[in-house]
């Protein structure tokens, strides 16, 4: 028999990369979407039904988020919650989300300090690592063999906020210079959602309670992203570099690159570097565009 996975989120960037990715490996998915209220404990135990090997979760942001999935993780082989590198702190207690940017002495491993956990809204920008903080604490003093992956940048097709719309529209307008602040230099690790749906079906195979980062296998800059898709578009500019940052700031400026070599250690082994996983969100920017184009004529 298949094994099954339930995947609360199913509807989402990466709740419908882990269905395709489990699907393919024979998995059966249930990717339920609105229709489960995922604060709503009767809700999800009529989702769970008899018990799934593999509830994966993409929408627990709190303590009392986790407190629900337990009974679900109680009846799985594994559990997989997805939570995000807005946990780390630096010495000086900076995080993504903080005024000023962390900085750490290099890649970020899971053994890194994290922010204090919290109950409170955990939407808002101070709340939002706090509160992950709170949920994976929940779930890993269960004693269950659950896994919390901490994704950074995630991308993908299907993506309702793509960053690399930046370069894309100026490209599709036409500039031909592109203005980079801090020489283009600034690093925020990529997580390809086939990548994280990769390590999903690793982490289901080989249960048990863990931390793991999971991002791409390679982290470029912004210098170097706007590169790949310029090149992906058949697209040539002029480069202007600043060294400072007042102007041409782009959405990987600030933030700090993953270790990801216990994931590797597992046995994870991602689906293509930030270049290759890219392209299929890039051929949807373009489409969209000429559609949008099209439907003002």
């Amino acid at each position: 028999m298949s094994k099954r996975a339930l995947i609360l989120g199913g509807t989402g960037l990466i709740g419908r990369a882990a269905a395709r990715r489990l699907r393919q490996a024979g998995w059966t998915v249930d990717a339920p979407g609105r229709e489960v209220d995922r604060s709503d404990p009767s809700a999800l135990a009529r989702a769970m039904g008899d018990g799934a090997d593999l509830p994966v979760d993409t929408l627990c942001y709190s303590a009392a988020d986790a407190r629900t999935l337990l009974p679900s993780a109680r009846k799985a082989a594994s559990t997989v919650m997805i939570s995000a590198k807005a946990v780390y702190a630096d010495a000086a207690g900076r995080h993504v989300n903080s005024a000023e940017p962390p900085r750490f002495d290099g890649p970020v491993t899971e053994d890194q300090p994290t922010l204090a956990p919290l109950d409170s809204d955990p939407f808002s920008r101070e709340g939002y690592g706090p509160n992950k903080v709170a949920a994976e604490r929940t779930l890993l003093d269960s004693g269950l063999p659950v896994t919390v992956l901490r994704p950074s940048k995630v991308h993908g097709p299907g993506n309702k906020r793509p960053l690399e719309r930046y370069f894309v529209e100026r490209i599709l307008a036409g500039n031909r210079v592109v203005v980079l602040a801090s020489r283009g230099e600034g690093v925020d690790h990529p997580t390809a959602a086939a990548n994280l749906a990769a390590l999903i079906e690793t982490a289901g195979e080989h249960p048990g309670a863990r931390v793991l980062n999971a991002a791409d296998p390679d982290a470029p800059n912004g210098l170097e992203i706007s590169r790949i898709i310029a090149r992906s578009l058949g697209w040539t500019w002029h480069e202007i570099l600043l060294d400072h940052a007042e102007a041409g700031l782009h959405p990987w400026h600030r933030g700090f690159v993953l270790d990801t070599s216990r994931a590797s250690a597992l046995g994870y082994r991602p689906v293509g570097d930030y270049a290759f996983t890219v392209q299929e969100t890039l051929r949807d920017l373009v489409s969209s565009h000429s559609w949008q184009d099209r439907s003002r004529e």
